[in-house]
C-alpha cells in the first residue's frame, strides 16, 4: 500500500476499527458475503474492513497526486483529508508526525484519525487545512448520456471474467453464457436510457467510468457490474465486468453510493 510508504502504522486494523465504529458516520465497510467475493477474485475481502481499507489507500493516492498533503512549516507534522465525516458532519483527517525511529520504514508515523475540532488539528493545521480529493472536474463523465451508443466486447468480457460469473454460468456452455450476457446488456442498455440514475460512477486507474448492473440469473439481484467507459462523443465501450463488491469499492471513492442495486 502506498499509504504505508508515507506513514508507519503500528496497529492499522485497530485504527481502522476506531475510524469506522467510533469516529466516522456509519457506513457499510464490510462485504455482505466475503467468501463469495474471495471466490470470485476479490482478494481485498480477506482483510478486516476491506472497503474502508481500499477507500483510504486510493484516497491517499489521489490526495498525493493533487499535492494536497498538508505540512507544518517545520515539516514535523503532516495531515491529509480522508473525505469522511463524523455523525455531526465534521471533516476527519489523518494526522502524522515525523518518524524518529532509527529503523523507520516510512518518513512519518501515524498518530491518529482526528476531527476538525480536535485540539491537535487546530494547533497545527487551522491555518493550513488539508483539502479533500477532487473528483468533479468533469461532471459530464459522472452521468450516463443516453445519446451515446454502448458497444460491448462480449468475447473479451467472457474470456477475462469467467471466474466472476455466478456459479451456474461458470460451468455452462459458452453459447449459453454468451446468450445470457448479450441479453443482460441489451436489457440494461434500454433501462438506463429511461433512468440514467441506474448508472453509478466509479474512479479506477485514474479514469472515470460508469457501472451498470447485469442480471444474468435473478431479475431482482444483479450478478455483476458492467464497466462502461466513454470513448468519444458518440460511443461508450464495455470490455470488462466486476463483482458487486469490487464495483462498490471503486464507486465509494467518489461518494457513498445510494443505490438500490449497488450494495457491498
Amino acid at each position: 500500500m502506498e499509504l504505508f510508504t508515507f506513514g508507519q502504522f503500528l496497529k492499522y486494523e485497530d485504527s481502522l476499527t476506531f475510524l469506522a465504529k467510533r469516529l466516522a458516520l456509519n457506513e457499510l465497510w464490510e462485504y455482505s458475503n466475503p467468501q463469495k467475493e474471495l471466490s470470485e477474485g476479490n482478494n481485498a475481502a480477506s482483510f478486516p474492513l476491506p472497503i474502508l481499507r481500499n477507500y483510504l489507500e486510493h484516497t491517499f493516492r489521489k490526495i498525493k497526486s493533487e499535492n494536497k498533503i498538508a505540512y507544518t512549516s517545520d515539516n514535523i507534522f503532516a495531515c491529509f483529508n480522508t473525505g469522511l465525516v463524523t455523525p455531526n458532519l465534521e471533516e476527519i483527517f489523518a494526522l502524522f508526525e515525523k518518524n524518529k525511529f532509527s529503523n523507520a520504514r516510512a518518513p512519518y508515523f501515524f498518530k491518529a484519525f482526528i476531527k476538525k475540532s480536535d485540539v491537535d488539528f487546530l494547533t497545527h493545521f487551522s491555518q493550513n487545512q488539508p483539502q479533500s480529493a477532487n473528483y468533479f472536474d468533469q461532471p459530464d463523465l459522472l452521468l450516463f448520456n443516453p445519446k451515446l451508443e454502448l458497444i460491448p466486447d462480449i468475447d473479451h468480457i467472457i474470456q477475462d471474467n469467467k471466474k466472476r460469473f455466478p456459479d451456474p454460468l461458470k460451468t455452462a456452455p459458452d453459447r449459453e453464457v454468451r446468450s445470457r450476457l448479450i441479453g443482460a446488456i441489451d436489457d440494461i442498455s434500454k433501462r438506463v436510457r429511461i433512468n440514467y440514475k441506474i448508472a453509478i460512477p466509479q474512479f479506477y486507474d485514474g479514469k472515470f467510468q460508469l457501472l451498470l448492473p447485469l442480471y444474468l440469473i435473478d431479475s431482482k439481484q444483479p450478478d455483476l457490474a458492467l464497466v462502461v467507459e466513454k470513448i468519444n462523443d458518440m460511443t461508450y465501450s464495455a470490455r470488462t465486468c466486476l463483482t458487486i463488491g469490487m464495483a462498490y469499492n471503486n464507486a465509494r471513492l467518489i461518494v457513498c453510493p445510494h443505490s438500490e442495486w449497488l450494495q457491498p
